[in-house]
């Protein structure tokens, strides 16, 4: 090259990277990575359907605060929440599925190829399979999450049996808490239920059946003020509503059993909800949007649990094949 003055100039060429455009289009995207969206995304990867995986803020869902899990198939000796879920996702990237971990912040599911956007991309896809989960909802004070797996638990079916011979604290008045406080006396010596009214909310039957339990004892007008221990929980502060009397309860563990709320607020005008929030499925796992498919426990409010959320994914996976297969491109 000649310079201004007629002289030479050594031009040093740089070699650039070359930025490889962020592949976005895909199809099936499933929203979540707990059991359902990994199992989910195993059985779409084998089905050879190009699949991603958005993980959301908490990838693993609710057993990534889960100690040890003994009731899932394949671990004689039980196996950790959080290992439980890496071995997973480990096997569902083997299989071909992307994961992400970005959070999905809107869909726009009016038109196809869907749309996803996260917090930093914009996705397509030609189905969804929504496998979200659900969140326990907690009493909100700090001993609850100081203890969050060191004897505070929301799941009874769960973790019932490391609690054998130990007097226990269920919260809640509804069939969700005495179902929980009946079949937590399999293990416990005693069984304390809170209730921050003077009556439950469950049914009859249920009700029946608590107050002839010798190991259940009522709490009546109470609320758990503060959860105490060393490394874990060994007492529970009641407060009477009523009077502001203190009472402490030296327990091994607390069941907070007053609900879930399913995670599906960006799906609100979207999908068909019911009155607590819950996807609405029809033929097995199909929403009410054609192409969009649900799985665990974002529609499943009775079991709640690990085996039955993958089941859950494996089902919606196979729905979404055979909609693939009938609907292609």
């Amino acid at each position: 090259m000649m310079a201004a003055d007629g002289g030479s100039t050594l031009m040093i060429e740089k070699e650039f990277p070359k930025t490889e455009k962020k592949k976005t289009k895909y199809d099936v995207i499933i929203i979540g990575a707990g059991p359902a969206g990994y199992t989910a995304g195993i059985y779409c990867s084998r089905a050879r359907h190009d699949t991603l995986i958005l993980s959301g803020i908490l990838p693993g869902g609710q057993l990534v605060n889960t100690t040890e899990v003994e009731n899932y198939p394949g671990f004689e000796n039980g196996v950790m929440g959080p290992d439980l879920m890496i071995v997973m996702r480990k096997q569902t990237e083997r299989m071909g599925t992307t994961i992400i971990d970005d959070e999905v912040i809107d869909v726009d599911f009016r038109h196809k190829p869907f749309k996803i956007l996260t917090a930093s991309e914009e996705y397509e896809c030609r189905a969804v399979i929504i496998a979200t989960g659900a969140s326990p909802r907690k009493i909100g004070i700090v001993g609850e999450q100081t203890f969050g797996g060191r004897g505070v638990s929301y799941c009874a079916t769960c973790d019932g049996p490391f609690f054998r011979n130990q007097e226990l604290v269920v919260v809640g008045g509804g069939d969700s808490a005495i179902e929980e406080a009946t079949f937590l006396t399999k293990f416990a010596s005693k069984v304390h239920i809170v209730h921050r009214k003077d009556q439950l909310r469950a049914s009859k039957v249920m009700q029946e059946r608590a107050f002839s339990n010798q190991k259940i004892q009522f709490h009546w007008n109470s609320e758990v003020s503060d959860i105490t221990g060393d490394q874990k929980v060994q007492n529970v502060i009641l407060n009477d509503t009523k009077t502001g009397q203190k009472t402490t309860l030296p327990v091994g563990g607390i069941f907070v059993a007053i609900g879930h709320e399913p995670n599906t607020k960006i799906f609100a005008n979207r999908v068909e909800l019911d009155a607590q929030g819950y996807l609405v499925l029809k033929d097995h796992t199909k929403t009410s949007v054609e192409g969009v498919f649900g799985a665990g426990d974002v529609h499943d409010h009775r079991y709640r649990q690990a085996i039955t959320a993958a089941g859950y994914g494996c089902m919606a996976a196979i729905d979404v094949d055979k909609y693939l297969t009938e609907h292609k491109a």
